[in-house]
């Protein structure tokens, strides 16, 4: 078996019969590996408190603290509990020593006289495990560093982007309202709403940080979803577009949510469907409060999703259109604030051509206001 070992890695020997231990060197020792040997069971423990070990090969019967006695303050022990040991013991095959054995904590039991090749294969599977532990922990430490400088850098970015950006579209809207050349003003609304398209990006982009940096605090309070609702389309719908756009409630639709986080899924969606739906079709947005335990939204628009893309509609970077200029954001943070509440969300294609997301808000949001929690 072929290891790749970055510095040597130390196996602990413990017997207090001197030819054993020379006789285990022989087999086991090569540049890749320290032995560390120890003549009883209070060298072993002395050794353990300075050495890190992929693996501890222990006598049985050893005088003072015997083997199984040390397996088990190895494993009341948290620097050492998760050692793999492997038994070595010249008495006769015994079922019930052999369970006590396996009690201690042992993995695996060697008899004298030891088998070189055996041994030598046994050790070299530890210690390749025990390598490929440390590796794949320190992946993972460079990871969430190299994650969490993500998260930093993006969220600065955001806050050092808004300034700037805050005043091209100021400019851009003075252009816009006073009386200038038809071609200066088409420049200027193409300004704004690329503005506009920016910001939003930038709002994505800080959310993800946020949630990524350890949550965002929900503000839950009693409130009417269908106003809100109602209030997101004099905001987010152009005036051009307000016909296409239909609002109906039913049912008591008061619940406790965050007002903000909602507000940021309902203009998401309606803002979805009229980018996304077909030119001129009419939007029909449904609030549902008939049921006693949650209130449920649905938003219809013509128009299917490809079947291919809907498994994966709510993941990051996936659900957006790379030639309308999103990130594939939107869904991603709607779904997490949506879960945030204890809800769901989800979105299907209709027998009839049309694409239909409903969500469903708990009246008593699960959370109790605790920090939201996202896995990107």
């Amino acid at each position: 078996m072929s290891i790749d070992l970055p510095a040597p890695v130390n196996v602990l020997v413990v017997d207090d019969v001197p030819q054993n231990i020379a006789a285990i060197e022989a087999v086991l020792q090569r540049p890749e590996l320290r032995l560390l040997n120890a003549s009883s069971g209070d060298a072993a423990l002395e050794a353990l408190l300075l050495h890190d070990v992929a693996l501890a090969l222990i006598d049985v019967r050893m005088p003072g603290i015997g083997g199984f006695e040390l397996a088990e303050l190895m494993r009341g022990t948290e620097r050492t509990r998760r050692v793999p040991i492997i038994f070595m013991t010249a008495a006769e095959r015994d079922p019930t020593r052999t369970f006590r054995g396996y009690e201690a904590g042992a993995v695996d039991f060697l008899h004298k006289p030891i088998d070189p090749l055996i041994l030598r294969s046994k050790v070299d599977v530890f210690v390749e495990l025990y390598v490929q532990r440390r590796t794949l922990a320190a992946q993972l430490a460079d990871l969430k560093n190299a994650l969490r400088l993500n998260e930093i850098f993006t969220a600065a970015l955001g806050h050092d982007l808004r300034n700037p950006l805050n005043t091209i579209a100021l400019g851009a809207e003075v252009m816009v309202r006073k009386s200038q050349p038809p071609e200066i003003t088409t420049i200027a609304e193409r300004i704004s709403s690329s503005a506009r398209r920016m910001g939003r990006m930038i709002e994505q982009l800080l959310d993800v940080a946020r949630i990524r940096a350890g949550g965002i605090e929900l503000a839950v309070r009693p409130s009417d979803v269908s106003s809100v609702c109602r209030t997101i389309m004099e905001e987010v719908v152009p005036p051009r577009d307000a016909a296409r756009v239909n609002v109906t409630a039913t049912g008591d639709t008061t619940a406790m949510f965050d007002i903000d986080r909602l507000t940021q899924v309902f203009s998401n969606l309606v803002g979805n469907a009229l980018q996304h739906g077909e030119a001129d079709s009419p939007i029909a947005v449904t609030i549902n409060g008939s049921e006693p335990h949650a209130v449920s939204v649905q938003i219809r628009s013509r128009g299917v999703i490809p079947p291919e893309k809907l498994p994966t509609l709510f993941e990051p970077f996936r659900s957006g259109n790379a030639k309308q200029g999103g990130l594939g954001l939107g869904l991603y943070i709607v779904s997490q604030f949506v879960q945030a509440h204890g809800g769901t969300v989800n979105a299907r294609n209709t027998g009839d051509r049309h694409t239909v997301f409903e969500v469903r808000i708990p009246r008593q949001p699960a959370t109790g206001g605790e920090p939201l929690k996202a896995t990107l």
